[in-house]
């Protein structure tokens, strides 16, 4: 008997102390926290100082809008403008673009049977895994195939291509929460397809519908690669032209351009976060 009480005790110890190790502590959670968020906003925090450094180099001269003012007012920056403008325009666009067809798609592939339905989900979600190397150079290649110009048309085309898979999948991530016993009811009291998917399935599903469209103009405006394959003449994007610039040197007015787009990425991001919440509570 004494024995067995011994034993109980020493498992109940050594269970005690693998939870103890293995548990993780408060403070441990806290400072990885801590080292993640430095190395994600240290980075932004060091180039928004260097934006308002007098000096061209990293060394600290002073602070200065030297290079606000050489953005806004030297016009030797305008083919950054409007390199800058080409981006804009483009991404949104093919967001618009990209968000009106996939989310019409992932209504179709979450509510409807169909013939081969499982085959044409995994095409629609196969360039989400192909390298963007790939998809640029055999966009190019139907693109020169079909004589079809290189200019800012082909790349609205290709950036809405790769942006329709990260749509569609948003999108049915948020069908995934929607009971479908509402549009039945909706039936029920005598509403067609059209005001069913207008005034019951899009307003439920509209916070999904704006990420995926903030996910779409996002993708557009980083994307380097495929811009780089099927941009011609005097299309080139912000990305494609800063690449061309940098090979002679970082100008410290990418500094001050940089700042510009973080303070209107932040801004577009409040006002889609406040559109959605007037969207959900208007819908209730």
């Amino acid at each position: 008997m004494h024995n067995n009480a011994g034993g109980r005790h020493t498992g109940k110890f050594f269970v005690g102390a693998f939870n103890t190790v293995n548990k993780p502590t408060g403070k441990f959670s806290f400072g990885m926290f801590l080292i993640v968020i430095l190395f994600l906003y240290l980075p932004l925090a060091i180039l928004v100082l260097n934006s308002f450094n007098a000096g061209k180099t990293m060394i600290w001269e002073g602070f200065s809008l030297r290079w606000y003012n050489e953005l806004f007012f030297n016009p030797s920056w305008l083919p950054m403008w409007r390199a800058f403008g080409n981006s804009a325009v483009v991404a949104i666009l093919s967001a618009t673009t990209s968000t009106i067809i996939g989310t019409l798609g992932a209504i179709g592939l979450y509510w409807y049977r169909f013939r081969c339905k499982k085959a044409i989900q995994l095409a629609a979600f196969m360039p989400m895994l192909i390298p963007e190397i790939i998809i640029g150079v055999s966009l190019m290649m139907l693109f020169v195939s079909t004589k079809l110009p290189l200019s800012l048309f082909t790349v609205f085309l290709a950036h809405t291509t790769f942006n329709i898979p990260f749509v569609l999948l948003v999108v049915m991530a948020r069908l995934e929460s929607f009971d479908y016993m509402v549009i039945e009811a909706a039936h029920d009291l005598g509403a067609t397809e059209y005001q069913a998917l207008s005034k019951v399935i899009l307003p439920a599903v509209f916070p999904g519908i704006m990420a995926a469209f903030m996910i779409a103009i996002t993708l557009s405006l980083e994307d380097f690669v495929v811009a780089f394959f099927v941009a011609g003449p005097g299309g080139s994007t912000l990305p494609v032209y800063l690449e061309s610039s940098i090979k002679r040197g970082i100008p410290p007015v990418i500094n001050a351009l940089s700042v510009v787009i973080i303070t209107c990425t932040v801004v577009l991001a409040m006002l889609s976060r406040n559109v959605v919440k007037h969207v959900f509570n208007s819908s209730k």
